[in-house]
């Protein structure tokens, strides 16, 4: 039986899911052992085994100035959010940073309003609104302690949003391998200052997790971009929301984290909220492209 364009999409972000939940658990598991930047650091660095098909196309690429300058931009907003990214998952639960890092979808909308002049229509900003209301239902100030592994995550949102606004710039001018692989070299190289200030010696154990961490995110990085080849966006979106299902299990099964009904509920907000901007974002293409046909009739 041969799959459709939108089961094979349906199946690639599924499998996704199940890679960036792995890298979740092995981060989980090294905790506060390994410094965050430290670990960010070798993660990215072990990965850059995985840059070497990439290397032809960026030397080929001739890059212009304003290029490697938003190369550069994106590569120091990355590496602020993957060490937040590492602080976080070692310090508050699973569910939690998997929760609020749905936030980067929200903060992209708004940035593309604030920063690359698209409409932001009045159904869109409300979506927005309510995804914040979603994130407040998980961090509860005044009725629970919002820790600095909260702030981070809320931090961690906002500069992967920004990351990926340069990243849509740059993919209209550039190929996947020279966005993909020009990123991994920046954020190794912005990583690298701040390893050596916290450095520790870590064991043929932690570097062989990390190792692994970057073979799952490698892994789900291709998945995603083979799922987004195959199915439309609003197909594919939803189907990312699964890893709530996944943390939950994971941090109660595996790491005994109590389960919280509010970031559950919180949780749920903020999915409901990134669907509704992705569907209204895919009809709004559609719209595009047909007046565009009409036009040319």
């Amino acid at each position: 039986m041969r799959f459709s364009q939108i089961q094979l999409g349906i199946f690639w972000m599924f499998v996704t899911g199940l890679n960036f939940v792995a890298v979740t658990a092995i981060v989980k598991h090294i905790g506060s052992d390994v410094p965050a930047a430290q670990a960010a650091f070798l993660r990215y660095l072990l990965g850059l085994v995985f840059l070497i098909p990439m290397i032809r196309p960026i030397l080929a690429a001739r890059l212009s100035r304003q290029q490697i300058w938003l190369f550069t931009v994106r590569g120091a907003v990355h590496t602020g959010a993957v060490i937040l990214w590492f602080y976080a998952m070692a310090r508050i639960p699973i569910a939690e940073v998997t929760a609020m890092n749905y936030l980067s979808p929200v903060y992209v909308t708004l940035g593309a309003a604030l920063f690359l002049g698209e409409r932001l229509p009045v159904r869109r900003l409300i979506a927005v609104l309510v995804a914040l209301i979603g994130a407040m239902i998980i961090l509860r100030p005044g009725i629970k302690t919002v820790e600095p592994g909260h702030l981070a995550m809320l931090l961690t949102a906002v500069f992967f949003a920004m990351g990926y606004l340069i990243a849509k710039r740059l993919s209209g001018e550039l190929s996947p391998a020279v966005v993909v692989g020009m990123l991994s070299v920046t954020v190794t190289i912005g990583l690298a200052p701040f390893a050596a200030v916290v450095w520790i010696t870590p064991t043929l154990a932690q570097l062989g997790w990390l190792f692994l961490v970057a073979c799952f995110a490698t892994a789900g990085h291709y998945t995603m971009t083979m799922a987004f080849a195959a199915a439309p966006l609003t197909v594919t979106q939803p189907v990312t929301f699964l890893q709530l299902v996944w943390a939950v299990l994971l941090g109660w099964v595996i790491f005994d984290e109590a389960v919280d009904i509010w970031v559950i509920v919180g949780g749920l907000i903020i999915m409901g909220a990134v669907s509704f901007i992705t569907w209204r974002e895919a009809v709004a293409r559609r719209a595009v492209r047909s007046l565009g046909v009409m036009t040319k009739t």
